[in-house]
């Protein structure tokens, strides 16, 4: 079974900066896309950002100028650097991969922005 555990979200005033991180385990990490996915109270689940297993990312509008997300295979790790935050961007954000044709999904990180 695959695990994804996310860590790093927390309370931010506008303006700030969180770094989160979703390190995965029973899977071959260097060989999947991996994906940051939010969710906002009384909204779906929006994807936010793509890593392919060769690094090539994507974005959400949203996100594009403001946040980064990368890998490091040797700790079979993805991370979210996210910047100048905004309150509309306080959500649930949850670490995400495909494997197999199912969906895992970690147990998600709280970011809240405000002042």
């Amino acid at each position: 079974q695959v695990q994804l555990v996310e860590s790093g979200g927390g309370l931010v005033q506008p303006g700030g900066s969180l770094r989160l991180s979703c390190a995965a385990s029973r899977i071959i990490f260097r060989t999947y896309a991996m994906d940051w996915y939010r969710q906002a109270p009384g909204k779906q689940r929006e994807l936010v950002a793509v890593i392919t297993n060769g690094g090539s990312t994507n974005y959400a509008d949203s996100a594009k100028g403001r946040f980064t997300i990368s890998r490091d295979n040797a700790k079979n790790t993805v991370y979210l650097q996210m910047n100048s935050l905004k309150p509309e961007d306080t959500a649930v954000y949850y670490c995400h991969v495909a494997r197999q044709g199912q969906d895992y999904w970690g147990q998600g990180t709280q970011v809240t922005v405000s002042s």
